[in-house]
C-alpha cells in the first residue's frame, strides 16, 4: 500500500514528551496538564488555554534513577515515567493531575513532586480518589472529586475557565478527534485492511500526546486518504487479533507483533482507542461534568473495578471487539508489575479461552520491548498455532 502522507509526520511526534505541537501550543501561552490515567478524563484538562498530555518516556534507556526511588518490584511505566523526569524531561509540564488509583502511580507523582523535577513557578500537583465501582454512589463521589481536584484546581491555579461552557467546548472538541479516529479504525474490519494496527497506533497514541486542535486536520486527511487508499491484493497477515491490557505507548510493541503475523485489529488498551476514543454525548437539562462522570464510569474498562458487574462487563467487551473486527485470537499483555493487569491477564488467559473459546496469548513484558527475540518467538508460536487448528476444521 502507499504510505499515509502524515504517517511520518505522527511518527515524530512520539518521539518525545516535549513535542513540536505542545511547544507550539505553549507558544502561545497555553498549559500543559500532565496525564497518567484515564480514570482523569483528559477532556476536563482540555478546557479553553489548557491541553492535555498523557504521560509517557520515549525511547528512554536505562531505569536506574527512577528504580532507585521506586525499587526493582515497581511497574516499569510508572519507573520510566520518573526516570524521564529525572532526566529533565517533563519540565515543560505546568501541572500534574494523578487518580488515587494505583499505588505505583502515585508513588511516581509523589516523586516528581517532592523532588521538584517540574520547576515552573506555578506547577502543581493534585491527587484524586476515584472510585471502584461505577453506582450512582460511586458517580456522585467522582462528580465531586472531579469538580474540587480538576477543575476548581485548574481554576485557582492556571486562572483558565472551568465554566460549564468551556466544558462543552472541551467536548466538542474532543468529540471531532475521536470522530476520526473511530472512523479510521472501522477500516481494520475489512478482509483485506487498508490500514495496519501499526498505523493505525501512531494516529491514535498522537491523540493522547499533542492539544487535539492541532492534530484535527491532519486526522481528517489522512482519513480522506484512506478513504481511496487501494489495500494489498494479497493479505498482509497471517491471523487477526485483538490486543488488550495495560499501558501501550510504544508503537515497537505494535510493530513486532504484526511483523510476526498477527495483525492487531483492535485495541484494548491504555492508550488505545477502546474506549478511549467514543464519542461523549451531552445533553441541555444536566451539566457538562456530571455527563462527562457517568460515561467515563460508564466506559471504564480497568481491572481496578472489582465489582462482579464490571468483571463480567469487561470479557463481555473483549468478546464483542473480537467479534466485530473478525478476530482469531486473543493477545492479553502486561507491563511487567503491574498488578491489576497482572490478575486481569492471569484470569483471562483461562477464561476467555474455556467460557469464550478464544486461543489467547498471555504476555509479561518490558516497558521498553525494544527488538525481544523472546516475545517474537512466542507471537510466532501463537499465529501457527491457530493457523494449525484452522486446518483440523
Amino acid at each position: 500500500m502507499k504510505d499515509l502522507k502524515h504517517l511520518t509526520y505522527f511518527e515524530n511526534l512520539l518521539l518525545t514528551a516535549n513535542n513540536e505541537l505542545v511547544r507550539a501550543a505553549q507558544n502561545d501561552g497555553r498549559f500543559a496538564g500532565g496525564q497518567d490515567c484515564s480514570l482523569i478524563p483528559e477532556v476536563l484538562m482540555t478546557v479553553p488555554g489548557c491541553f492535555s498530555v498523557r504521560l509517557r518516556a520515549p525511547h528512554l534507556g536505562s531505569m536506574e534513577i527512577g528504580t532507585y526511588y521506586m525499587t526493582s518490584l515497581s511497574c516499569e511505566y510508572c519507573r520510566a515515567v520518573l526516570e524521564l523526569a529525572e532526566e529533565g524531561g517533563l519540565q515543560f509540564l505546568d501541572c500534574i493531575i494523578a487518580p488515587d488509583a494505583c499505588a505505583m502511580m502515585n508513588r511516581c507523582v509523589e516523586n516528581i513532586e517532592r523532588q521538584n523535577l517540574c520547576t515552573k513557578e506555578h506547577f502543581f500537583v493534585e491527587y484524586s480518589d476515584v472510585p471502584m465501582k461505577s453506582d450512582e454512589t460511586a458517580l456522585k463521589h467522582y462528580i465531586k472529586q472531579m469538580r474540587v481536584h480538576v477543575l476548581e484546581s485548574m481554576g485557582e491555579k492556571l486562572k483558565v475557565d472551568v465554566s460549564d461552557a468551556a466544558l462543552r467546548k472541551a467536548v466538542a472538541e474532543h468529540n471531532e478527534v475521536c470522530r476520526l479516529i473511530t472512523e479510521i479504525g472501522e477500516f481494520r474490519k475489512e478482509e483485506y485492511p487498508r490500514i495496519s494496527g501499526y498505523e493505525f497506533h501512531i494516529l491514535c497514541a498522537a491523540s493522547y500526546c499533542a492539544p487535539k486542535d492541532r492534530i484535527t486536520r491532519l486526522l481528517s486527511e489522512t482519513l480522506e486518504e484512506l478513504k481511496v487508499r487501494v489495500p494489498d491484493e494479497k493479505k498482509s497477515y497471517r491471523i487477526r487479533t485483538v490486543l488488550v491490557g495495560s499501558e501501550i505507548d510504544d508503537p515497537d510493541v505494535i510493530k513486532l507483533i504484526e511483523e510476526s503475523g498477527a495483525m492487531v485489529v483492535a485495541d484494548r488498551y491504555c492508550f488505545g482507542s477502546f474506549p478511549g476514543r467514543q464519542e461523549i454525548v451531552l445533553t441541555d437539562d444536566e451539566d457538562a461534568l456530571t455527563q462527562i462522570c457517568r460515561q467515563y464510569l460508564a466506559w471504564g474498562q480497568c481491572p481496578r473495578y472489582m465489582d462482579t458487574a464490571k468483571i463480567e462487563e469487561r470479557r463481555s467487551y473483549v468478546d464483542n471487539l473480537a467479534k466485530e473486527f473478525h478476530a482469531d485470537g486473543l493477545i492479553y499483555q502486561q507491563i511487567k508489575f503491574c498488578d491489576y493487569w497482572g490478575y486481569e491477564r492471569a484470569a483471562a488467559n483461562h477464561l476467555m479461552n474455556e467460557e469464550y473459546g478464544y486461543p489467547v496469548l498471555s504476555i509479561d513484558r518490558p516497558y521498553v520491548i525494544g527488538s525481544s527475540g523472546q516475545l517474537r518467538t512466542r507471537v510466532q508460536a501463537f499465529v501457527e498455532s491457530i493457523e494449525f487448528k484452522k486446518m483440523q476444521v
